[in-house]
């Protein structure tokens, strides 16, 4: 068959940025390897700039996209094929390249993102008006969240425990190994930009990707379905601690991470949520007597499928207003305080310590997140959860649409989460796992010197004191920017106030204020795990069920 009469198949990377178990990808494979007299195979990555316009991306996460793309293309050579980079908006690029390609079937994974499903109605569109067929494979997830949604009789499941009970009578889908190589034949001849230019489609380099190199942090995670298959390998070589493992008991201000670290490689599709699920469900068949979900390593997969599904059925998912699942809470606006805890700068090194290893690393631990999500929100500035949102987006290497939404309107207590007197102190949390306060020392290195018992808390030291340690509040140091012994019982007054004004307007009916005494609002079980005799809050959480 002549070269002008081969017609092309296009797999379309977006996430899912891998060769294994990517079932869109070897749709494309398998067709190709059967007729490869018929087909070429070009596998394609587009670098939209109306991503910008969705959502932010910081520094740290475009380095990790870069060397995810190289990683791909490697994988792809390997396979006698490329990735080819194409620069521009889907719905200007597919156009030409249907009719310059002469494509005949396109393939990419599902997206739940309104974003994506936008975007995705778009070319779907246009390919049909150009006689193209269109196949899309669910791989992001282990579960489809639209059979999760319709075994629910069409809503999506608002609690972990009813997913759990859904996905336990769903069937699994089958882990693929990556494809086998293409036949030289399927090597597609150079197309018009690439007779102008041989390097049209080559990967960006880090240089024409970071935009702000001033930004980026340490390469600590790299990019890439090689290092997250790696990374997946040293985590699940210790079978016991995968069996034993509970996200309570891990440390969220470890100098080395406690936990897998595998969340940025699951965001981006370098490593299969389906694999990684398997791998698990392998090991602790081995070990009957392993910890449970929610707490277990397996149990962390889970959440992410529980946010997915939810998410899948509210386009408004990271949004207060036009939210199913969201209280409305008359959060306050205050850009200073906003603005200092972004930055590390609130006077809590706990806290402040956190969002400065976000800043470099572009990864925190889980609890850490809950330490300043707290903080940010329900426990000290009383800011909405939406601004928090917007920092993890920009600095998180694993920001995830729905994670990251999820995760703050239950740590905001909008959502998910109601025992909003349940206050993470910004003190005693990180003093459980960390009291030499090795951690604030490494990421807040101006209060190196301060000892033990105030490292937690510098404004204890005397003036004098804090000269010999070489970090003076308010020079050196930023003074705290609110009392959080003081604060966070007129929040959880607020909250329930908030509480009772939603729930008037679901019922119609009109409520007695359900808190009396500052005295009865104070729960200590942030900083000892056990709650203190609190007959307010136990008749609140009474009432509310």
């Amino acid at each position: 068959m002549e070269a002008k009469t081969k017609a092309t198949l296009i797999h379309w990377f977006r996430k899912g940025l891998r060769v294994h178990d990517n079932p869109a990808l070897m749709q494309i494979f398998t067709t190709a390897q059967a007729a490869p007299k018929k087909f070429y195979v070009r596998p394609i990555f587009i670098l939209d700039p109306g991503i910008l316009d969705w959502m932010q991306v910081g520094a740290n996460r475009w380095r990790f996209l870069q060397q995810t793309l190289e990683d791909l293309d490697k994988q792809l050579r390997q396979l006698n094929s490329r990735l080819y980079v194409v620069r521009g908006k889907p719905i200007e690029v597919f156009p030409r390249l249907f009719k310059s390609w002469k494509v005949e079937l396109l393939t990419f994974e599902s997206d739940i993102e309104p974003y994506a499903q936008t975007r995705d109605a778009a070319i779907q569109k246009l390919a049909k008006a150009a006689g193209i067929k269109v196949e899309t494979h669910c791989s992001h997830t282990i579960y489809n969240p639209e059979l999760v949604i319709a075994k629910n009789l069409g809503k999506a499941p608002i609690t972990y425990q009813k997913f759990l009970a859904l996905v336990e009578k769903l069937k699994l889908a089958n882990v693929l190994d990556k494809p086998e190589k293409l036949d030289a034949l399927t090597q597609p001849p150079r197309d018009e930009l690439e007779q102008e230019n041989d390097k049209v489609y080559d990967c960006p380099s880090q240089e024409q990707l970071v935009k702000k190199p001033n930004e980026l942090g340490p390469n600590i995670f790299p990019g890439g379905e090689t290092e997250g298959l790696r990374r997946m390998e040293d985590s699940l070589n210790d079978e016991h601690w995968v069996a034993r493992f509970e996200k309570p008991n891990t440390a969220p201000n470890s100098l080395e991470p406690s936990t897998t670290v595998l969340s940025p490689y699951l965001k981006f599709g370098c490593l299969s949520s389906r694999l990684f699920h398997q791998r698990l469900k392998k090991i602790l068949e081995k070990h009957p007597k392993h910890s449970q979900p929610p707490v277990s390593l397996i149990g962390q997969v889970l959440w992410r499928e529980f946010y997915y599904t939810v998410a899948a059925a509210e386009p408004n998912f990271d949004r207060m207003l036009g939210n199913v699942y969201c209280l409305q809470i008359p959060w306050q606006e205050h850009p200073e305080h906003l603005e200092a805890w972004t930055h590390g700068r609130t006077g809590y090194p706990f806290i402040d310590a956190i969002m400065r290893q976000l800043r470099q690393e572009g990864w925190i631990h889980h609890l850490a997140r809950h330490a300043v999500a707290c903080f940010l929100t329900r426990g000290d500035l009383w800011i909405s959860w939406e601004e928090g949102q917007r920092v993890f987006e920009q600095l998180l290497l694993d920001q995830d649409w729905a994670l990251n939404a999820g995760n703050w309107m239950w740590l905001s207590a909008s959502a998910f989460f109601h025992q909003y007197f349940r206050v993470y102190s910004p003190v005693a949390f990180g003093k459980k796992t960390d009291p030499q306060g090795n951690y604030i020392r490494k990421y807040c290195p101006e209060l190196a010197n301060y000892p033990n018992k105030q490292i937690y808390e510098p404004w204890l030291a005397t003036l004098q004191a804090q000269r010999e340690y070489g970090c003076v509040l308010g020079e050196d140091y930023p003074h705290r920017i609110v009392k959080h012994e003081f604060v966070h019982k007129e929040n959880i007054k607020k909250m329930s106030e908030a509480y009772k004004i939603n729930r008037e307007v679901r019922t119609g009916k009109q409520e007695d204020s359900m808190l009396k005494d500052d005295d009865e609002l104070e729960d200590d079980r942030s900083a000892t795990g056990k709650r203190k005799g609190n007959k307010a809050a136990g008749a609140a959480k009474r009432r509310r069920k």
